[in-house]
């Protein structure tokens, strides 16, 4: 046999056993699999494309194990010459956006330049027109003095035609204003003394008078107290035999509400709850509080507190709904806090409590906690009619309120212009706020929608922020790379660096830079 035949014969395929066969197949559907799943192309994604063949590598070095040795050893170098290839292109990177930053120095530094200049003419046009103001100032006070001057003459050679009136300096004594205030004072001196005559002083008969009023009035004292006395007797009588209903009732009817007081509503708590009956204590508020429209005053704000925790205690919303939107009370904060913490515990009514809540503290004139209200009910847009007709509501207390309500749709309504006027929130200082307070979740949503704006729109966004300076800016860029949002921070660092521009100032324009100094 030749030499060619014999090399013929090597180069045959050799034969495959059935279970390298399956083998071999298995790891080419892992392949196909993968790349379709990460979206890989030929070239692909290269630490995807990357980890699919490790993966490939690290079965075929188990299966084969007569050579594991050597294929691991051989799969180790070639990671780690990788990783240094990752490594260079991270460095590469990082080299190359510093080149940028270093690129862009030169400009910043003539802009900076132009600035400076632009400044220092600024201050020579403030310190002239300032010399020509005092200029003005000092030869107004030279004329004053000569005035004065003049004035001590004509007074020391009329002197004798005069006197000089109580209680007033000669220079006041000629000066209209001064003696417009005289005049003034002396009138109020005697109105005060007219009042102090009828006042401190009466006649005898008038003193008989008083004295006969005195003695009715004791009278009527004594009267109301035996009728008090009648009356605690007969409530006490009621208690002591149970009748727990109708001694609520005897209460809240009592003669000018006697027995309408802590007093009254202590005596019913200290009963407490009897199996198989209501609790008595709820059937003394339901009695004062359904004939409260009878009475011209208002139940006072400790009892209507306390009537609502009751009804709240004893999960009677309903009584509680009817009391506040129905029958006359006095509400107060704390009856506010009760109601807006039980929908807080009790999802179920959350919404009936908070709308509940917000009666109360608008009554209450605790407006900034029904803004809260109104946020809690999801009425987003109606709070913001309320923030624009408030003057009392400020940045801290906007922070506040996200930070009670961290809802995604508040934000936005919060952060964004209305009717062509500025938002009432800086997006940037919402951000990173939620940020500092551990509410990242609801920073990544608003993250997550910025991220899907154009790139106009962001630049708008960042424009229209007044509050955020640029500082706060990086710090927010820094968040975005730290939470995924690569682009979104290469968008805002752009726009920051796109902002260098500065104004023109004309040599003329010394109206507007002076205008402070009259104001």
């Amino acid at each position: 046999m030749s030499v060619q035949e014999v090399n013929k014969h090597a180069v045959l395929p050799p034969i495959i056993s059935r279970n390298d066969k399956e083998f071999l197949e298995s790891i080419h559907r892992y392949i196909i699999t993968e790349t379709k799943r990460v979206g890989c192309n030929e070239e692909g994604p290269a630490d995807e494309y990357y980890i699919i063949y490790r993966n490939v590598f690290d079965k075929v070095i188990d299966y084969v194990s007569a050579y594991k040795s050597i294929l691991t050893s051989i799969k180790k170098e070639y990671d780690a010459f990788i990783e240094t290839i990752k490594k260079g292109r991270r460095t590469a990177f990082y080299l190359h956006g510093k080149l940028k930053v270093l690129a862009a120095e030169p400009t910043a530094f003539v802009y900076y330049q132009r600035r400076a200049i632009q400044l220092e003419a600024k201050m020579r046009i403030i310190e002239k027109s300032s010399k020509v103001i005092q200029s003005q100032i000092d030869q107004m006070k030279q004329l004053r003095m000569e005035y004065d001057k003049k004035e001590v003459k004509v007074c020391d050679s009329s002197r004798q035609l005069w006197k000089p009136i109580p209680g007033m300096t000669l220079q006041d004594s000629v000066n209209l204003e001064a003696l417009n205030k005289h005049k003034q004072y002396l009138q109020d001196q005697y109105i005060k003394l007219k009042q102090d005559m009828s006042t401190e002083y009466v006649p005898a008969q008038k003193k008989m008078d008083l004295d006969e009023e005195m003695i009715v009035l004791l009278n009527r004292r004594d009267i109301a107290e035996n009728l008090n006395k009648d009356l605690k007797f007969r409530f006490n009588e009621l208690i002591s035999i149970g009748e727990y209903e109708k001694a609520a009732y005897f209460a809240a009817n009592s003669p000018k509400r006697i027995l309408q007081n802590t007093g009254t509503m202590n005596k019913f708590k200290a009963i407490g709850k009897i199996r198989g009956k209501p609790l008595p204590l709820l059937l003394f508020f339901e009695a004062i509080f359904s004939t409260s429209q009878a009475f011209k005053r208002p139940i006072n704000a400790e009892l209507t507190m306390e009537g609502i925790k009751c009804g709240l205690s004893e999960e009677r919303l309903d009584l509680v709904t009817h009391w506040v939107t129905q029958e006359k009370l006095t509400f107060s904060e704390k009856a506010g806090d009760v109601i807006f913490a039980y929908g807080e515990e009790h999802p179920y009514h959350k919404s009936k409590c908070f709308a509940l809540a917000q009666i109360v503290y608008n009554e209450s004139g605790l407006h900034k906690k029904a803004l809260l209200c109104l946020c809690k009910q999801g009425q987003f847009h109606e709070a913001m009619e309320h923030i624009q007709q408030s003057k009392d509501v400020s940045i801290d207390d906007l922070i506040q309120l996200i930070t009670a309500c961290p809802q995604t749709d508040l934000i936005r309504c919060l952060t964004q212009e209305r009717n062509g006027k500025p938002p009432f929130l800086s997006f940037g200082m919402a951000v990173l706020h939620l940020f500092s307070v551990d509410m990242k979740n609801v920073g990544m949503r608003l993250l997550q929608e910025v991220s899907k704006f154009e790139k106009d729109e962001i630049e708008h966004l960042v424009m229209s922020d007044l509050f955020c300076t640029l500082e706060k800016w990086q710090e927010i860029t820094n968040i975005c790379l730290q939470n995924g949002f690569k682009n979104l921070s290469n968008d805002i660092m752009s726009i920051l660096r796109s902002q260098a521009g500065v104004s023109e100032i004309s040599e003329d324009d010394t109206t507007n830079i002076m205008e402070h100094v009259f104001w």
